[in-house]
């Protein structure tokens, strides 16, 4: 009787993906996943553009303090309900399915908002509710199905770019609103809130195009076909590939070992130290993602600005558009460091970079308080993007990217909710504190920004784990060790080359 030994010898073939009938054609195609993101970013931008624009401030009666706190946290709020949905219709149907449901119902919010209605904050507040609703239940699929899919050798990479094209969202949204500033009717802002759709739809319309996670096939006794996605595009149709093979053997044992080891209920993530290591983590992603500094930029550039007295409509517009496209630069070149550097170092070069840009950015919002020097108020606006500079080596991307792949299969959809839920939970604070600090204590509202930096810092140092360089399946190893649930596989050091298979007798 035969049995089949799968042995990793520590690399995977090199390839070069353009060469690469198979995976240049599923690089093209990741792209349409990779639009899930755009609404988070679409959305940060178009409330900081809104609330530079008279008609809408008008519409809505000027609204600050908690009122308007509400107005942005609500779309958080959406976010946060979608937790015991999100990994379900991934787990279930599958992941393309995941991101149609949660498209429909950003289709639905969107309508919600821009349709007149006697009731003007009320219907606001309901559409953005479910447009949050809807942008996390398709996110609780699409960086799924992107880690899923890529080759063991460009995962970081291409999961990485997968949240930095946040901006892309952003950039539309900043620069819809610039170009509507000029108008003096409420169509000034019913544009660019119609446009949230406009991303989505394209991914609606396009995400067919995609295989199936090969992984979720497999936990479905589904392998043949399994076995045929990765093929098709990690072996370029050649059913004799030894990568390939070891990679299918690796998956199919894997995901039977966590199923006989393993439930899929949520109470997985409190039954071993690495599960509640990886919840730790992504709590801890999820909140430095959103509550570092940026959550203030994000949302609240209008009132920083007249904090020192750039008060026009368009040149706010102006820096908010340019500062999306700067974050993108650097978040989108940041990407292919990845493997190149590692998780770890990305986290902390950040994590220092932005703790001593919104020091300096502190600093000289004070000065212009105390004697309103217009050159302190420039600097304030320069070390914004710095701050973003730094934010950008790791956060846009690393964000979903490492929670993804610290968590093995039979978690992974629910691993990804529980970030989507935790950043939402984040933010839903961020939103609703911040108006309120800025507010009442103006730029000395940014000490609790720099503590929390501080901390940050000592947290990636002492507790992240360093993911760069195991497959998505060995990766379970740095939390497990020798439990966990992974196939025959052992990683020899010092020896290079591809997959190896053996035939014993």
């Amino acid at each position: 009787m035969k049995h089949t030994l799968v042995v990793s010898l520590g690399k995977y073939p090199e390839v070069t993906w353009w060469k690469h009938k198979g995976l240049r054609k599923l690089y093209l195609m990741l792209p349409i996943l990779f639009l899930a993101a755009t609404t988070n970013g679409y959305d940060s931008s178009l409330l900081n553009g809104l609330q530079t624009l008279l008609p809408w401030q008008n519409y809505y009666n000027h609204p600050d303090g908690s009122r308007l706190g509400l107005m942005n946290a609500i779309y958080n709020l959406g976010g946060l309900s979608a937790l015991p949905f999100s990994s379900y219709c991934a787990d279930l149907w599958g992941r393309r399915v995941g991101v149609c449901i949660g498209v429909v119902l950003i289709f639905v919010g969107t309508v919600v908002q821009v349709v007149p209605s006697s009731n003007h904050y009320g219907m606001f507040v309901g559409g953005r509710f479910l447009v949050g609703l809807g942008s996390n239940i398709s996110q609780g699929s699409a960086p799924v199905l992107v880690v899923e899919l890529a080759h063991p050798q460009h995962r970081g990479r291409i999961t990485t770019m997968y949240n930095a094209i946040y901006y892309i969202g952003a950039i539309v949204a900043a620069w819809t609103v610039f170009g509507t500033v000029k108008y003096t009717t409420d169509i000034s802002w019913r544009i660019p809130n119609s446009l949230q759709v406009m991303m989505p739809g394209l991914q609606l319309l396009l995400v067919f195009l995609l295989p199936e996670s090969p992984r979720w096939l497999c936990s479905k006794d589904r392998g043949d076909e399994a076995l045929k996605v990765l093929v098709e595009y990690h072996a370029a149709g050649d059913t004799n590939d030894r990568f390939v093979i070891s990679e299918f053997a690796e998956i199919q044992e894997t995901i039977r070992l966590e199923k006989v080891n393993s439930k899929r209920g949520w109470q997985e993530f409190f039954k071993t130290p690495g599960n509640r290591k990886r919840l730790s983590l992504i709590a801890l992603t999820a909140f430095f993602s959103q509550c570092s500094g940026n959550g203030l930029v994000s949302y609240y550039l209008h009132s920083i600005l007249d904090t020192i007295n750039i008060t026009n409509s368009r040149t706010q517009a102006e820096i908010n558009g340019c500062l999306t496209i700067w974050s993108f630069v650097v978040a989108f070149i940041a990407c292919f460091f990845v493997d190149k550097v590692g998780r770890r170092p990305l986290f902390m070069s950040a994590g220092i970079g932005m703790l001593i840009a919104f020091s300096v950015w502190t600093g000289c919002s004070a000065v212009y308080a105390q004697t309103q020097n217009p050159g302190a108020g420039k600097a304030v606006v320069a070390m914004i993007f710095l701050f973003y500079g730094a934010a950008g080596l790791a956060w846009p991307g690393l964000t979903v990217a490492y929670s993804v792949e610290i968590c093995p299969f039979n978690i992974r959809a629910k691993g990804i909710a529980v970030l989507y839920a935790c950043k939402a939970l984040a933010s839903v604070f961020n939103q609703y504190v911040n108006p309120i600090g800025l507010k009442h204590l103006s730029w000395k509202f940014y000490f609790v920004y720099i503590a929390i930096l501080v901390l940050e810092c000592l947290i990636i140092w002492f507790f992240f784990v360093e993911t760069k360089g195991p497959t998505l399946e060995e990766i379970a190893r740095l939390f497990d060790g020798d439990k966990a649930n992974v196939s025959g596989k052992q990683v020899l050091e010092g020896k290079g080359g591809a997959e190896h298979i053996e035939e014993l007798e």
